[in-house]
């Protein structure tokens, strides 16, 4: 049989939304997630027009709603969102994919944009380790900032390569549905591009 490894995105991938502003919303309340993105729409624009990059603008949102926030309590509640709000998320046929490659005996990632702490609860369960963007934590709490750089694009295959060797694997699959895992994509024989829409 040959040895095959499999690569999943998160956000639109294995999931029908983008979990960062659904896990806002869970934490904070829909009141709070809305008056944040009003103030922060005049950012949020330059963002879509590439005036801001990925990274700077995700660290922007992570500091306005959890900066100073206790790791353990932002934790306990990443941990809640994962029981009472990712299921409702989640794309069946992508968690069945998952579930097959597991079953064939492939080795299987889920390679992030989004933080590992509200993906990894959740994909623990499912026996899926998590590679994903990493949260600063200065003195026990929540600085806002990433460790590193945002896992998206060349980044994603950055910290595969850091985890795992593909010489010995004769089958790769790689499944994405943005340009942010183009890169990824580019790396498998089995490419699924918006394969579990």
């Amino acid at each position: 049989m040959k040895q095959a490894i499999a690569f999943f995105d998160f956000d639109g991938t294995i999931t029908r939304k983008d979990t960062l502003f659904e896990m806002i919303r869970f934490q904070k309340g829909a009141m709070a997630l809305y008056a944040g993105m009003a103030l922060l729409l005049p950012l949020l624009v330059l963002f879509k027009l590439k005036v801001i990059g990925n990274q700077r603008m995700k660290e922007i949102v992570l500091k306005f709603y959890f900066k100073g926030t206790p790791l353990a309590e932002f934790q306990e509640k990443c941990n809640a969102f994962c029981k009472e709000r990712l299921p409702a998320l989640l794309r069946p046929r992508a968690v069945n994919a998952i579930a097959w490659h597991i079953s064939e005996g492939h080795t299987v990632f889920i390679v992030t944009a989004s933080a590992e702490n509200w993906v990894q609860p959740w994909a623990e369960k499912a026996g899926v380790p998590v590679l994903g963007s990493r949260l600063e934590v200065v003195n026990g709490r929540l600085t806002g900032a990433l460790v590193g750089k945002n896992c998206n694009g060349d980044e994603k295959v950055c910290r595969i390569r850091e985890a795992v060797k593909l010489t010995p694997y004769q089958v790769v699959y790689a499944y994405g549905d943005s340009s942010g895992d183009r890169e990824m994509l580019a790396l498998a024989q089995h490419k699924g591009f918006r394969e579990f829409e």
